[in-house]
């Protein structure tokens, strides 16, 4: 090996006569050893672009949440430490064997103030012009836009009776005292009546700025419905065609399983009953009823190994995970959420089906970096953390994990189980920001729900697509869709009844480091299980 790929980090070159080692991932050997008996050397993961990509989240989140003052004080010491970095080295002789780590540390340094002063400038382009004086004085405004996400009643109710609504309204126009001005900026309005997804509508209330960390800039209370300018598109109106026709599907099956069964397929869980929901969130399970990276990355999955049993080249296989993941995304609709789930976990299993599961890393990271710049706000959502840590581990632990249980399950079942395990174990840390508790039998929980989740999402999909042109079809897939969604209810309500499900949790940052270390203990255990196994496996002999 030259002295160039061991700094790389890239697989060493194989033996003249040597067999030729399978992609992990597509079409690695069940056993995990090689023909002499040796076990196969795991590839080195490359993840030289990780410090670019935490870069880029400090960046994006001191541009957002750091006054201006503050900004410019970090921007400076980032290019002092980039020239420190890049510029000594130089101008020593000879150059020293860590000059790659330095020019890995300079650009994630670079990729932060990038990053802050793109944050900084989105700040102020955002909070400016007509808006933003509209917001500092508390004025009332009239803004037209188009909606982003579905409606979501709301207790609140002026004395009409009608209900309130809470929607995202992206501004493209606002009008306040007079004036007439553009705007790019989000603004959540709580209105009566209910507004069509995707359509551009027109709406005056009282503007409230909210929090400087929120991706919406404030908060539009109107007492009248807005008025609707211009109908959906039609995708949107499409896929809220399709919701609405699964909607009255599983309306027809038992309580749990039609909730669960929307939820499960389009990532829908507005009918989830407040009991059931409750039990997901303490058996650990909400990561199957969330459209996140891991809901796509899961379908993705399942439609690789449906490709892989059919033998097609690795090229087709990845085309078989884009057509499904767009197609999932016009099923569950394009909000921006759900855009950014779709990527990551869309970008993360094509990085193990290129045949380079080491490189899956590098291409989430990069993907991360982008989507970061972008919106700087998605540093501080909730969302977008769980969907890249839980594609993270699909990626990295999962795929790990399918190589130890394939010989035994087979593949398709294997990462079927494997996925919702990987993603379970990574976002545990992180789900303590929401609430300082552990579900004590979250793993067993999701062990035992994996194997009803593949047809639970698949037979969901299809009845999602057949039911707007065949009802009596629909309700027959509903109905063996609605036999795992209700195992898997079952398995939440006992998981959540047994004694002790809730663990309470050293709250903070010290208890998300401690959960983060259980999480790498836990994983790691299981990896050096197939280590074991193969120090105590004989080799074989040739024939």
């Amino acid at each position: 090996m030259s002295a160039r790929e061991t700094r790389s980090g890239t697989a060493p070159r194989q033996r003249p006569g040597a067999a030729p080692r399978a992609a992990a991932g597509v079409d690695a050997r069940q056993d995990g050893a090689s023909d002499a008996g040796t076990p196969e050397a795991p590839e080195v993961l490359d993840l030289r672009l990780l410090p670019v990509a935490v870069g880029c989240w400090s960046g994006a989140a001191l541009g957002v949440a750091g006054g201006p003052t503050a900004v410019r004080w970090i921007g400076t010491a980032a290019v002092v430490v980039v020239l420190f970095v890049v510029v000594a080295p130089r101008c020593r002789r000879p150059r020293r064997p860590g000059h790659r780590v330095s020019a890995t540390v300079a650009l994630a340094v670079l990729v932060l103030a990038l990053a802050l002063l793109d944050a900084s400038a989105q700040r102020a382009l955002r909070t400016g012009g007509l808006l933003g004086t509209a917001l500092r004085e508390g004025a009332t405004a009239t803004v037209t836009g188009r909606v982003v996400d579905p409606p979501v009643p709301m207790d609140a109710r002026w004395s009409d009776g009608e209900p309130d609504r809470r929607y995202t309204v992206s501004v493209r126009w606002v009008e306040s005292r007079g004036r007439r001005s553009g705007a790019a900026a989000s603004v959540v309005v709580v209105a009566p009546g209910d507004v069509p997804p995707g359509s551009i509508v027109r709406v005056t209330g009282r503007l409230t700025r909210t929090d400087v960390t929120d991706s919406t800039v404030a908060t539009l209370a109107a007492r009248s419905a807005a008025e609707l300018v211009t109908p959906p598109a039609w995708p949107d109106r499409a896929a809220e065609r399709v919701r609405a026709a699964t909607r009255g599907i599983a309306q027809r099956l038992p309580a749990d399983a039609g909730a669960l069964l929307v939820g499960m397929a389009l990532g829908d869980s507005s009918g989830v009953p407040d009991d059931l929901s409750e039990a997901m969130r303490t058996a650990g399970l909400t990561h199957l009823i969330a459209v996140s990276g891991s809901h796509f990355a899961l379908i993705g999955a399942i439609a690789a190994a449906a490709a892989a049993a059919c033998r097609l080249p690795v090229a087709l296989r990845a085309g078989v995970v884009l057509l499904t993941g767009a197609a999932l995304l016009v099923l569950v609709g394009p909000q921006p959420s759900v855009l950014r789930a779709a990527v990551t976990g869309v970008v993360g299993l094509l990085g193990l089906l290129s045949g380079r599961p080491a490189r899956a890393p590098a291409a989430l990271a990069t993907t991360v970096t982008a989507l970061l710049l972008t919106d700087p706000w998605l540093a501080f959502q909730i969302g977008f953390a769980l969907s890249v840590v839980a594609t993270a581990a699909i990626v990295v632990l999962g795929g790990a994990w399918v190589r130890v249980w394939s010989p035994r399950l087979g593949r398709p079942l294997a990462a079927a189980v494997a996925a919702p395990l990987a993603a379970q174990l990574a976002c545990a840390p992180v789900l303590l920001v929401l609430r300082p508790s552990v579900g004590t039998y979250a793993l067993l929980a999701n062990l035992a729900a994996a194997p009803a989740v593949p047809p639970a999402t698949v037979l969901g999909l299809l009845t999602a697509v057949v039911a707007p042109w065949s009802p009596h079809a629909a309700l027959l897939l509903a109905q063996l869709a609605g036999a795992a969604c209700w195992w898997v209810a079952a398995v939440a309500r006992v998981a959540a009844a047994a004694p002790g499900a809730q663990l309470a949790w050293a709250p903070g940052a010290g208890g998300i480091v401690a959960m983060a270390g259980v999480s790498a203990a836990v994983g790691a255990l299981v990896l050096s299980a197939r280590r074991r196994r193969h120090r105590r496996a004989p080799p074989r002999v040739p024939a």
